[in-house]
């Protein structure tokens, strides 16, 4: 049973893959996501009234069915009026895994 542990972090390792981290990702998502998205998820109604767009809540089914990679694409890139937001990169997994936690 420890061999397959020690291959498996192994492997973990040579692929560079890491687990998430969602509280990482609050503060990221503090920094980046908050003054439009709401503290909550819920959009700024202020924001989304002085740019003329609709913010999807966060919460929604809509957002929270989208797979992890399109929700980091739209960190990364951008989308409609929203910047994109290259700053961000290294912690768009981490403000995924921190969106998931809205539900």
């Amino acid at each position: 049973m420890r061999s397959i542990f020690v291959v498996l972090c192994f492997a973990v390792a040579a692929t560079g893959l890491q687990a998430a981290d969602a509280a990482a990702g609050k503060a990221a998502y503090a920094k980046y996501c908050k003054s439009c998205h709401g503290a909550d998820g819920m959009a700024n109604p202020a924001v989304a009234k002085m740019m003329k767009v609709e913010i999807k809540d966060l919460k929604s089914p809509d957002v929270q069915g989208m797979s992890d990679s399109d929700l980091e694409k739209i960190i990364t890139d951008g989308k409609g009026k929203m910047k994109p937001m290259p700053a961000a990169a290294s912690s768009a997994a981490n403000i995924v895994a921190y969106i998931r936690t809205l539900k």
